[in-house]
């Protein structure tokens, strides 16, 4: 059971997810598990320190939302050894990283949620705080605005960041793009 709850963690990694969707999930495999028992599984899997929890915040209510939070994963070798060279979740792989960085400078870390768009990061540190929206390439026009039009609804100064893998900086109206080794890179982002 908690080699399959694993699993199911390891490949949902950066999306979010219930314990009753995994509860479902392990019960099309012809398991019947509570929620609660899967919430055990999941918490000593945090206590391990193979996953970790992270929050959505509502931007616009200020308020901390306790359901559909997002796990990562601490060592991402392990999920290229339980998966293989897995580019399909590319974006997903780079959100991961991206959030390590976060947490290793010593960020807290939450998911931002501000009407029906998604920001992938909000970082605090003392007084210092600063959004980041992640993406693999920038490669579509919809990925653009998808990732730059996150930030529409948010009217504080803090800085905002586009990450990619594109070489090319696309940094518009205030809102900073760069590179992904360009941003595990520098010294500070501000």
């Amino acid at each position: 059971l908690l080699e399959r709850i694993i699993a199911y963690i390891t490949a949902n990694v950066g999306t979010t997810f219930s314990a009753t969707a995994i509860s479902k999930y392990l019960k099309s495999e012809g398991r019947t598990v509570a929620p609660e028992t899967i919430l055990n599984y999941i918490k000593a899997c945090e206590d391990a320190f193979l996953f970790y929890r992270v929050h959505r915040q509502d931007l616009q209510g200020k308020k901390i939302l306790t359901v559909n939070e997002k796990y990562y994963i601490a060592d991402h070798g392990i999920r290229e050894a339980v998966f293989g060279g897995n580019t399909k979740d590319i974006n997903l792989i780079f959100e991961n990283i991206v959030y390590m960085e976060l947490l290793r400078r010593g960020y807290k870390v939450t998911v931002g949620k501000a009407g029906e768009k998604e920001i992938d990061f909000i970082a605090e540190k003392q007084t210092q705080k600063l959004y980041v929206q992640v993406a693999y390439l920038l490669a579509s026009e919809e990925t653009i605005q998808r990732e730059f039009g996150a930030y529409d609804t948010i009217r504080d100064n803090f800085p905002k960041y586009v990450v990619s893998y594109d070489e090319f900086d696309m940094s518009r109206d205030g809102l900073k793009h760069m590179n992904i080794r360009e941003f595990l890179l520098s010294e500070q982002w501000n």
